[in-house]
């Protein structure tokens, strides 16, 4: 009995001290974090992909991972792994450290992701990422639901969809096409029958074509973009109503004709160059003016190609050399661009042309030439007629004043200047007639005759013609003769003939001497 009580006490101890052994290895550092890794790599399926990291190194990894971090594992580190998973799960922290201090994170993959989510955490230390793929059921629902989107989406397209065999059969159709097929056809239309039957050429080159369909009840066409893109169902096609862009499109190829048809009504010679420069527009009359043939403008040049000709035809100034004449040119286009440039062209061949530059929306530019030789050259000849109209009344005795309606002397000559010892054209100011009749008074004796003449220009008295008598301070008696002009204007004439041949009945105020 007491053998065996001895016994059970030694198989007693040998367990305790077993058990103890057990525990000491079970608790210990080493241990533990072997076991603890090997529960953090543990994903929920055999071939999820999991990163631990002992700060930014990796200290394991599941064999799904091996892909991700290649041969290379000693010197693969967070910035590695984020390098290769940031664009397929936006949001991946920039370091460990952000998940011990927001907690968990699971981060959802985009269309082009391997897995469906990536799981973050930080677990006493170590940094544990799950790239967790879908399960069989999950990725059926997933499908499902794209499947589902993607009919939506088709179906309630705005514009038509169809499939159309390689035979030429429509096999399916959108709801736009349905309602498109419906209004051209009516319901009792073939369906097979495609609307669009000539896709030969979106089919051979690649990229959307205008295609029109026919109105049966009008003569009016509807115009779709369509594409093509082959697949192993047949030819998938789309249309896009383009019948807005066709008619921006006739209306503006209209306005430009209309304006073209103006512009070549205008005797403007004009030139229109957009952004770059290039030549645009042209009317017939820039032909004329220019001499540069419809050819070289129907070419487009550039700015600069266009006044280089203009110089080589002599239809513009001669420029004093080449150098300063590019320099011209840089001012002429900063100017033209700002709405400043006016010039007056004088040809070698005599004509003249007046030149404007006009900015316009975009960056364009417009140059206005405009033929100004028979005005320019009326103008010259009444400038001379005036000089020798001026010439002839210098030439003459009698002392002559002209004003105007205003009371303004608008004209007077040499003689009228030594007599009253005045020049008009050495003040800036106009000559009133006040103040004609104030030097008028210092020089004669005193008389009322020139408040009459006051009266007279300024018409607030009869315009009958009338003269008078008056006695200079000088002794010299002079006679004054006022009359009326066309368009209120008043003649006023001083000489010292006798007033014998004169008519007594228009005679006033009796001369007095001083």
């Amino acid at each position: 009995m007491q053998d065996i009580v001895s016994v059970e006490w030694l198989v007693l101890v040998a367990l305790c001290a077993a058990t103890a052994a057990i525990a000491v290895w079970w608790l210990s550092p080493g241990a533990y974090a072997k076991r603890m890794e090997h529960d953090l790599l543990v994903g929920d399926g055999r071939t999820d992909a999991v990163f631990l990291f002992d700060d930014n190194a990796l200290i394991g990894w599941s064999s799904g991972a091996s892909k991700f971090i290649g041969e290379n594992a000693d010197g693969f580190s967070w910035s590695n792994l984020r390098d290769q998973l940031s664009r397929s799960y936006p949001g991946l922290p920039q370091s460990p450290a952000f998940l011990k201090d927001v907690g968990p994170l699971v981060l959802s993959g985009t269309a082009g992701a391997d897995s469906r989510e990536a799981h973050c955490e930080w677990i006493d230390g170590i940094t544990r990422v799950q790239l967790r793929r879908s399960t069989l059921e999950e990725q059926n629902k997933s499908l499902d639901q794209e499947l589902t989107t993607l009919r939506a989406a088709v179906h309630q397209a705005p514009y038509p969809v169809w499939l159309q065999s390689e035979e030429g059969d429509v096999t399916w159709t959108n709801l736009a096409y349905d309602d498109l097929s419906h209004k051209i056809r009516g319901r009792d239309a073939d369906f097979a029958q495609p609307m669009f039957d000539e896709l030969d050429e979106p089919k051979a080159s690649g990229r959307p074509e205008r295609i029109s369909i026919a109105l049966e009840e009008n003569d009016k066409k509807l115009w779709y973009n369509v594409s093509t893109t082959e697949t192993e169902a047949g030819w998938l096609c789309h249309a896009v109503d383009v019948n807005a862009v066709v008619d921006a499109e006739i209306a503006q190829r209209n306005f430009v004709q209309t304006l073209a048809k103006t512009f070549a009504q205008l005797s403007i010679g004009l030139a229109i160059f957009d952004r770059n420069q290039q030549l645009v527009l042209f009317n017939p009359v820039l032909i004329d003016l220019t001499a540069l043939p419809a050819n070289f403008l129907s070419s487009r040049p550039n700015l600069m190609t266009f006044f280089d000709r203009l110089r080589d035809q002599r239809m513009m100034p001669e420029p004093k050399s080449y150098s300063s004449w590019r320099h011209q040119m840089a001012d002429l286009l900063e100017a033209a661009a700002e709405g400043r440039y006016q010039e007056t062209w004088s040809m070698p061949s005599g004509s003249v042309y007046s030149v404007s530059g006009r900015p316009h929306p975009d960056g364009a530019i417009a140059f206005l030439f405009e033929d100004i030789t028979a005005e320019i050259t009326l103008t010259r000849q009444f400038r001379t007629e005036l000089e020798v109209g001026q010439s002839i009344m210098d030439q003459m005795d009698e002392a002559i004043a002209v004003f105007s309606k205003d009371g303004t002397m608008s004209f007077s000559n040499e003689a009228y200047h030594a007599l009253w010892n005045v020049d008009p054209e050495a003040s800036f100011a106009k000559v009133s007639i006040n103040d004609a009749c104030r030097n008028w008074q210092e020089c004669s004796a005193a008389t009322s005759a020139w408040g009459a003449v006051r009266d007279f220009v300024l018409g607030t008295e009869s315009r009958d013609p009338w003269w008078c008598s008056v006695a200079m301070r000088s002794g010299e008696t002079l006679t004054c003769r006022i009359s009326a002009l066309p368009n209120g204007t008043t003649l006023v004439r001083f000489h010292a003939s006798e007033p014998a041949s004169l008519p007594a009945t228009q005679q006033r105020f009796l001369s007095s001497h001083p």
